[in-house]
């Protein structure tokens, strides 16, 4: 039974839910949008967009108290200093991030499927309400408490896409414990050291998981990680599949614990700037960074990006393929979407089991409204023939979206074209870990707005982007390129690198003082609209010529036999640097390699210019990528300058096998070369 305080509680908490706004039916989201907002009742969104940057904290202020349900309402807007790294917003204001995801949906439609876990076999999906989803991670968090979990204490969790895997991270935010979720696929030494750096007191698992047809032993990887991790106290071990596993004495079975417990756990009141999760992204020395996000401000974010970038309404199947284990999956898989009330897909399986329509039978199954994916998985698809993706219904689909990288041109037009039948817009989203939520994107924007192939475009709301020069000054006017810097603060920014704030500081805030420095570099059009040109360590100089490796590659993947190609730049005697590229073809070995490369030349060439051309082209079955589906360039930067021996952490990557197959490649290239000079 519950104590009378909780049931107070939960009394008082219900009837501030059933006054809370959450998004509502619209044909458009910008519609609602312009209802509302501070006496904004019928301004256009270039309007809106100049009354965020202009009046931030009235703009994020009004919406903050519009769409969060507060314990205690905030006494001060902002405390931001962007040169010390130093940001804060809705001070003194407390709530729980899982009450404002699960309560107030529960209070006013405690049966709305919450979550549609597309399980790794077709056709085997599993829908989970509101009202469950809030019972489970009642249970679960009274399970951890009981166990000594507490506030501020951090928990690993190492499970797939999952019910199971949501509960755990919603349950940490109702007790104000500290998740990090570490992608499960990581290995044992990745996830200890990021278990270690953490101090997490306990880890969620599964005995195994299960993807494209194959079982992972999870638990075996966590029980060699949690060797070398002496913080860990309990390890929680969830069932995916019938198989029984070894059980050490801080093992614990969850769902025979969980069955114990109440499905009622009040949730903590925690102030604005308490920690929400840390996500580990890799650092260019290998070392990776504990990247902080906070409640308030990065629930806030998170939501009013989904709704509004996604034109996401009431009702919607919002379904973004990503994995948890990526900033991409908390925001807009997990808290975006609950935050919303939305109905939100868990994507366990992959782009082509058991067949490259995968993701399209699924959207017909599932009558997805959103698809959100990454350009990786769609320049994959596009190998295989239209019918994969023509012989299944689409017509639920009002948006595509593209996250992960730029999206070149061939993998947006197939996209939009042949998935979209040219009907949905496309949305090519530029964020990233530490921004919490989408910055840069083609939505919101005015009715009839022209979206352009290939271009991020529109800045979100409250961001005002700036692009810099070598110099550190900033450079005005269109049809320019720089550095691409955000001069404003926004609610969704990280607040540090656990561990270490002189490290965020030297990373983001110092560089360009003032500023916070993405680390990509961009263009802006004559018509204002920004293209990410890639992160500026891949940018090329060559021969006073700066050229971003993504416009190379966006030409080479032109050629109809080229599905994914990678340029990195290497040294030169007397250009400085040259580009490198790195291609793979979709039938190796069916035609003339050699006649396919002078092929490329002529694209590059025509398309950029001759000096563009990459000097060594390299053909690969693969590409190193990482389990998010990123290419790891850093590697195959070492590979082109010759320094194979020294490639630093390559535990993100999906498949490490595939370096190995690169490098005996390379090395033969070389031998050739040797010979004919």
């Amino acid at each position: 039974m519950a104590a009378p305080e909780s049931r107070l509680l939960f009394s008082a908490l219900r009837a501030a839910a059933l006054s809370f706004r959450t998004p509502a039916p619209c044909s458009r989201a910008l519609s609602d949008l312009r209802g509302n907002p501070v006496g904004a009742t019928g301004r256009s969104y270039r309007e809106l967009r100049e009354l965020s940057v202009r009046e931030p904290e009235r703009f994020w202020g009004y919406f903050a108290k519009e769409r969060l349900l507060w314990n205690k309402p905030f006494e001060q807007i902002s405390d931001c200093d962007m040169k010390q790294g130093k940001i804060r917003w809705f001070l003194g204001g407390q709530l729980n991030v899982s009450a404002n995801c699960l309560d107030v949906h529960v209070a006013r439609d405690p049966e709305r499927v919450a979550l549609l876990w597309e399980r790794d076999e077709p056709g085997t999906e599993v829908k989970v309400t509101y009202r469950e989803l809030l019972e489970t991670t009642c249970r679960l968090a009274n399970t951890l408490k009981r166990h000594g979990v507490q506030k501020g204490d951090r928990v690993a969790i190492y499970i797939p896409v999952s019910p199971i895997a949501v509960a755990a991270m919603m349950a940490c935010a109702r007790i104000g414990a500290v998740h990090t979720v570490v992608f499960a696929g990581f290995s044992a030494e990745a996830l200890a050291g990021r278990i270690q750096d953490a101090q997490c007191k306990a880890v969620i698992t599964y005995n195994q998981g299960v993807r494209g047809g194959r079982t992972i032993n999870l638990k075996t990887t966590v029980d060699e990680a949690v060797k070398n991790c002496p913080t860990v106290r309990n390890v929680f071990v969830a069932h995916r599949t019938e198989c029984k596993v070894p059980m050490g004495p801080q093992d614990i079975y969850l769902e025979e614990e969980m069955a114990k417990e109440s499905t009622i756990c009040a949730p903590e009141p925690m102030e604005s700037e308490d920690m929400l999760f840390m996500l580990y992204t890799s650092g260019s020395t290998g070392k990776p960074k504990g990247i902080v996000h906070t409640q308030a401000g990065y629930l806030l974010y998170a939501a009013l990006t989904h709704q509004y970038v996604f034109n996401y309404c009431q009702g919607d199947v919002f379904g973004c393929v990503a994995d948890i284990g990526w900033v991409t999956g908390h925001s807009y898989v997990v808290y975006g979407p609950l935050c919303n009330g939305a109905t939100t897909v868990l994507f366990e399986s992959t782009p082509v089991y058991p067949d490259p329509g995968r993701y399209w039978e699924t959207v017909q199954r599932l009558g997805i409204n959103q698809f959100y994916g990454a350009p990786t998985a769609i320049r994959l698809l596009l190998k295989y023939d239209e019918s994969w993706v023509k012989k299944y219904d689409r017509s639920s689909l009002k948006i595509l979206g593209s996250v992960g990288e730029p999206i070149n041109h061939e993998a947006w037009e197939w996209f939009y074209h042949v998935v979209g039948d040219g009907k949905c817009p496309l949305v090519d989203t530029w964020w990233q870990t530490e921004t919490g939520g989408v910055c840069i994107a083609p939505l919101p924007a005015e009715d009839g707005a022209e979206i352009l192939p290939a271009m991020a475009m529109r800045p979100f709301f409250g961001i005002q982007p700036t692009l810099m020069d070598e110099k550190g000054k900033a450079i005005t006017g269109n049809d320019v390129s720089g550095a691409l810097c955000i001069s404003q603060p926004w609610p969704g920014m990280a607040r540090t690198i656990y561990g270490d704030h002189q490290r965020f500081v030297d990373a983001y805030f110092k560089p360009y003082p003032g500023h916070y420095f993405t680390g990509d570099g961009a263009y802006r059009s004559e018509e204002g609209y920004y293209q990410i040109t890639g992160r500026m360590d891949d940018v090329i100089n060559i021969s006073g010529h700066r050229l971003g490796t993504a416009e190379i590659e966006d030409a080479l993947d032109e050629h109809p036999e080229v599905p994914e190609t990678a340029v990195v730049g290497m040294s030169h005697d007397v250009k400085g640097e040259v580009p490198f590229a790195f291609v793979v073809l979709k039938e190796p070995g069916s035609f003339a390699e050699a006649q396919v490369i002078e092929e490329l030349k002529i694209l590059v060439a025509t398309k950029i210019a001759k000096y563009a051309v990459p000097d060594h082209f390299l053909v690969v079955k693969r590409l190193p990528k990482t389990r998010s589906g990123k290419i790891m360039r850093r590697i195959l930067r070492k590979v082109a300058m010759g320094q194979s021996s020294d490639l630093g952490d390559i535990s993100t990557l999906d498949d490490p096998s595939v370096v190995t197959e690169i490098i005996q490649t390379y090395n033969q290239y070389k031998s050739l070369s040797v010979k004919k000079n």
